[in-house]
């Protein structure tokens, strides 16, 4: 495994991000341990998760999982860089959050904070990360609440998910203004076909010293050889991807993909992680093994290295926006 410095903290990551979210609904919890013990195994450190996983009523049931997985000892939990998330409603019923059970309250941070480190069995949670911005909450009271926490020893760092660039550069520089460090990390939707986060969100990061940790790198499988997978008769494509394959534009492009890359002799999952960490200001994608040989097909990814003439021809496919503000101002 090969490591990196999360953004401008001396904490050092590993470049492929093992995310949980599917521990507890597609995942059961022995397979669950022996992925996480798969990936302790092969270096990875730095483990993803959120308050809501496991969704609608068994919310807060992937927290859970590592939390019995830590329990076993052998120095799992000194070993990780956990990192978890806040914003959602926790009510399992489907009915909406009772009031200040969401959002970024000074309230419900407090809150969510002792929930998750019962549910994970923890004393403190490395990165605590904002799963959305909140609109109502300012960022003053968002920073007494984790300043709160950092003193406390429950949390170290703060991460953001989903922020747009403003909010980024908002934050941190209520942060300065307060003596507060500020944001540490950023995940972002970011991937080959999805490349718009190049115009300010991963600027922004960079700028501020974030590291950014793109979700979803293979697009919900589209970038995963999903069209061959769909002719041989070993997947059904449904959701996202199906809906995406579904636009004329979308299919061509995935198809001179997967063309460009079987002529190549590659996997078109391995090359899409393998593009990421070509990608400046990238920490290192989130994985989200449903199986031990999914891990291990993007364990292969971190020795990957893409020819320049390969990179070029992926850019030809998948077409980034361009810098900002030029793409659009001139």
């Amino acid at each position: 495994m090969k490591y990196t410095q999360l953004g401008r903290t001396g904490l050092k990551v590993s470049r492929l991000t093992l995310g949980t979210m599917n521990f507890g609904p597609l995942t059961n919890e022995p397979d669950s341990h022996a992925i996480m013990d798969a990936a302790l195994d092969a270096g990875i450190n730095y483990f993803d998760t959120a308050n809501v996983y496991g969704w609608d009523e068994n919310k807060g049931r992937t927290e859970e999982i590592l939390g019995t997985w830590f329990t076993q000892g052998g120095e799992r939990r000194d070993k990780v860089v956990l990192a978890t998330k806040v914003y959602g409603n926790m009510a399992t019923d489907g009915k909406p959050a009772w009031p200040n059970h969401d959002l970024l309250s000074a309230v419900n941070i407090r809150r969510s904070v002792e929930a998750s480190l019962k549910r994970l069995q923890t004393d403190y949670i490395d990165i605590y990360q904002f799963h959305h911005i909140d609109r109502r909450t300012p960022f003053d009271e968002i920073w007494q609440a984790i300043d709160t926490l950092v003193t406390q020893g429950k949390i170290l760092y703060a991460g953001s998910s989903n922020f747009p660039g403003y909010k980024i550069a908002q934050a941190n520089e209520t942060a300065k203004r307060r003596g507060s460090y500020g944001l540490v990390s950023e995940q972002c939707l970011y991937n080959l076909a999805e490349r718009s986060a190049e115009m300010e969100v991963i600027p922004a990061a960079e700028d501020y010293g974030l590291g950014v940790i793109p979700w979803s790198p293979l697009h919900s499988g589209l970038l995963g050889g999903v069209l061959k997978k769909e002719g041989e008769g070993k997947r059904r494509t449904g959701g996202r991807a199906a809906a995406e394959l579904a636009k004329p534009e979308v299919r061509a492009q995935v198809q001179a993909y997967e063309d460009l890359l079987d002529k190549h002799g590659l996997a078109p999952g391995e090359v899409a992680l393998a593009w990421l960490l070509t990608r400046p200001g990238i920490t290192g994608p989130i994985v989200g093994p449903r199986t031990s040989e999914q891990l291990t097909s993007a364990l292969r990814a971190v020795e990957l290295e893409l020819s320049e003439e390969l990179l070029e021809a992926l850019d030809e496919i998948f077409p980034g926006p361009g810098p900002s503000p030029e793409s659009f101002a001139w």
